[in-house]
């Protein structure tokens, strides 16, 4: 199937559309609310990010999500439009944020593609749109999994404005609570071949045992060669810090509560089970690649980005003779 063809699919089990073409849950029925909502919040930080004179990293395609939601409709897609500017905690603390995460995760992915992978697994896609943006290798697919509720108002919007992928989109509604497994093997993924997994800002929402499970998951699924990506919080957050502008200017001003929808319970260490699994691990602060870049967010006191980090692993194909939780 073509790369255009495929993006005019419905993802597998995706619910049922009414009369207007609007699924069954509204206009944004799937990103209204928890943490389909927050998916709308880094729509809209990418979208402003886009429009930036020293802009990171460009996604066209984000602010017409922003618009076609209606809890987000009269949120800000540009610079000029917020309030405060740069020093808005919101979009010019938090929105420079996703935008350098954004910038840094993309060029993992295409240097994992030119190393080879031709298959991307984007595990809790949400609303970005690599898929579209991105410069593919030839033959390259792109696997997209999230709930059916966001991928069916993404396939709406994206459909509406007549975007092509740069790649065989191949989106996939599952729980990743869950067993996901079998049904990314029936999406039409090879586990022989290389893969790049990116899993961002997903680990912060799930369980712990579905973290386990997750990473046991790409393990088994991963050829030598692939990479995996992922964002976590190091430590638990003080009261202080869960008190900083960033978390109480986006329950209040967007009715995102962070705090609430994070996973606070005590978690897996991941980075060292992909280790003892034979992966090669590099676990990096955001604030290396504001200095690396020249631009992005800074520390400041109590602060809410300070004990976010992101994990690179890569496959290497050396197993150790027995790996718990496989």
């Amino acid at each position: 199937m073509t790369a255009t063809a495929r993006s005019a699919d419905r993802p597998t089990d995706r619910p049922d559309a009414d009369a207007d073409g609007i699924g069954v849950a509204g206009p944004g029925g799937g990103v209204s609310a928890g943490v389909g909502r927050t998916a709308l919040l880094v729509a809209a930080a990418r979208a402003i990010e886009t429009h930036r004179p020293d802009s990171l990293a460009r996604d066209p395609l984000a602010e017409h999500f922003v618009r076609a939601a209606p809890v987000s409709a009269d949120w800000p897609v540009r610079p000029d439009q917020v309030p405060g500017g740069t020093a808005d905690p919101l979009w010019g603390r938090l929105g420079r944020y996703f935008g350098l995460r954004t910038r840094v995760l993309d060029d993992h992915l295409l240097a994992s593609a030119r190393a080879g992978a031709r298959q991307v697994v984007l595990l809790g896609a949400g609303l970005d749109s690599r898929a579209y943006r991105l410069p593919w290798p030839p033959g390259a697919a792109v696997h997209e999994l999230d709930t059916a509720g966001v991928l069916e108002f993404k396939r709406q919007v994206l459909d509406r404005h007549g975007a092509a992928p740069t790649a065989d989109r191949r989106p996939l509604a599952v729980d990743l609570r869950e067993d996901w497994e079998r049904a990314l093997l029936s999406n039409g993924f090879s586990p022989g071949l290389p893969t790049a997994w990116l899993a961002e800002g997903l680990l912060l929402y799930l369980p712990a045992e579905a973290e386990r499970r997750l990473i046991a998951t790409v393990d088994r699924l991963s050829a030598p060669g692939s990479t995996l990506a992922y964002e976590i919080k190091e430590i638990a957050e003080t009261a202080a810090v869960r008190r900083n502008p960033v978390y109480t200017a986006a329950r209040e001003r967007l009715g995102i509560d962070l705090i609430a929808l994070f996973d606070t319970r005590p978690r897996p260490d991941s980075a060292g089970e992909l280790a003892r699994r034979g992966w090669r691990v590099r676990v990096r602060g955001p604030y290396e690649f504001t200095a690396l870049h020249g631009r992005g967010p800074r520390p400041e006191p109590d602060d809410a980005l300070a004990v976010n980090r992101w994990v690179f692993a890569t496959a290497t194909g050396h197993r150790p003779a027995r790996a718990g939780g496989s």
